[in-house]
């Protein structure tokens, strides 16, 4: 198994060097992305790739269903990092239909310890249980994977790494994203925020989504 990685690489680093024989050479020198990505850990949702992007142009952190938790300090160490030093000019929440901690967390069984991160994800599906009567269980799925963006971009926004930005003047844009696995295509929820425009309501993000999924079926 190693070894077939280690020939992969030495293929895809000789077919950027036949691009551009200096890219590593440069690439070495710093980096300077544009793109903070805050996405899932599913191995069927990676960042560059999906956006078609090389090494060097997307900072990323992933986890378990894109979850932006104020207490977790992995992720806001990235955070800062990427607004403080590499002055990434947005940052992309992206989540994807099918999301299996999204679905762990709908159907409400124990899986053990990752019930207390899932447990986020449940309280969004808590506090919208309305916009979920009477639609289908794909619905349900959806809808909540849209609702769990448009959270964690606001949950991006308050915090103390983006408001401090914002009032110095920082150009920074938070944006929520979702990406489709079965057609590849990544899709605007519709939901901004910057210095100059402030988080949108939750009601107006959460019509945009239910907008999106229509679109989407």
């Amino acid at each position: 198994m190693l070894d077939a990685l280690f020939k992969n690489n030495l293929r895809w680093a000789d077919a950027i060097k036949d691009k551009e024989p200096d890219f590593f050479e440069k690439l070495a020198q710093q980096q300077t992305p544009q793109l903070l990505w805050i996405g899932c850990a599913d191995s069927r949702v990676p960042a560059n790739e999906i956006m078609g992007l090389l090494p060097g142009e997307v900072f990323v952190h992933r986890n378990v269903a894109n979850l932006v938790i104020h207490t977790d300090m992995n992720c806001l160490s990235v955070l800062q990092y990427a607004v403080e030093v590499l002055k990434v000019r947005h940052i992309l929440v992206t989540g994807h239909y099918g999301c299996g901690g999204v679905k762990a967390a709908l159907d409400n069984l124990s899986f053990g310890l990752i019930d207390n991160w899932l447990q986020h994800i449940k309280d969004i599906h808590r506090y919208h249980a309305a916009r979920f009567n009477g639609l289908s269980y794909e619905a349900k799925l959806n809808l909540l994977c849209e609702l769990n963006v448009v959270e964690q971009v606001a949950n991006v926004a308050n915090t103390t790494i983006l408001k401090s930005a914002w009032a110095q003047g920082q150009d920074v844009s938070v944006h929520g994203l979702i990406f489709s696995i079965g057609d590849g295509i990544l899709r605007d929820l519709g939901v901004h925020c910057s210095a100059s425009q402030p988080i949108p309501s939750l009601e107006k993000a959460v019509l945009t989504a239910q907008g999106v999924i229509s679109q989407a079926e």
